[in-house]
This record gives structure tokens, sequence and C-alpha cells, in this order.
């Protein structure tokens, strides 16, 4: 696929990367979020690059992801309602060109189906092909599957 800065004379696009880390770090996809990352940095600059994980996350997951340049958001309640508010506040408020959302759950099509509405390009970025989600990937402008 061509990037999208490529498509747009050479400006730079902005791109915000979400990661619902329950939902995507798990042993049964074996993604590597450097992985995520590379994908989402296909799509242009990335402006922000964030991780959100519940309270059960080892310290050394933690440090693993700050060290790969995440920010990381660890909550006490659901992870996805968190993720939601603050991906849909970035896309509408910062002069975004795309919004990632890199999940596997169906709580995250709103938050597409408003960027999109408000002009920001959306990407759905699956754990796999056993965990992508077909909902997110018909919201979504654009899919991409990490593969194993």
């Amino acid at each position: 696929m061509q990037p999208l800065r490529s498509l747009l004379g050479g400006e730079e696009t902005t791109v915000a990367l979400f990661v619902d880390g329950p939902n995507v770090l798990r042993d049964e996809f074996d993604v590597d979020l450097d992985d995520v990352r590379e994908a989402a940095e296909e799509l242009g600059q990335l402006v922000t690059t964030r991780l959100y994980l519940d309270e059960h996350a080892t310290p050394g997951l933690i440090q693993a992801a700050e060290a790969r340049g995440f920010e990381v958001t660890v909550t006490s309640g659901d992870v996805d309602v968190k993720m939601a508010v603050d991906a849909t506040e970035f896309a509408l408020t910062e002069g975004l060109d795309v919004l990632a959302i890199a999940s596997r759950d169906t709580d995250f099509k709103p938050v597409l189906e408003k960027a999109a509405h408000n002009g920001v390009r959306t990407v759905a970025i699956a754990p796999g092909e056993y965990g992508r989600s077909d909902a997110l990937r018909n919201a979504a402008h654009e899919a991409y599957v990490v593969e194993e």
C-alpha cells in the first residue's frame, strides 16, 4: 500500500496510534508492539503513540512499552472507555490527519465513525486474522492485520 503522505504530494501526514493493550497483547496473537508501531508509521508521522493497559499489567510490560516510545496509560477501570474518550478527543481537537486504532474490540467502532465524520482518515489495526473485527474493519477507511 502506498503511504498516505506520498498521496498528499509530500506533505507529512499526522497519525495518532491508540493501542488497546488487553485486546491486542494476548498470548494467542503473539503481537509485537514494534510491528503495530511500524504499521502506523507507514501512514505518516506519528504525533502520539499510546498504549492502554489495565491494572493487571506487569511492570516489565509497561517498561518495555515505554522503551519503545509508547505513552502508557494504566487504568483501574475499563480500558475501552478511557481509550475511546481519549482517541475521540484527540481526533477532534488536534488537527489530526489519521487515527489508527489497534484493537479487536467493536467498542471502538463509534470512535472511528466520529473521527471519519469529522474529516479524519481512520485505520483499524488487527492483531492477526484471528483477532480481526469485521465491524472495525468495515467502519474504518483502511484496515491492516499485524501478522505473527
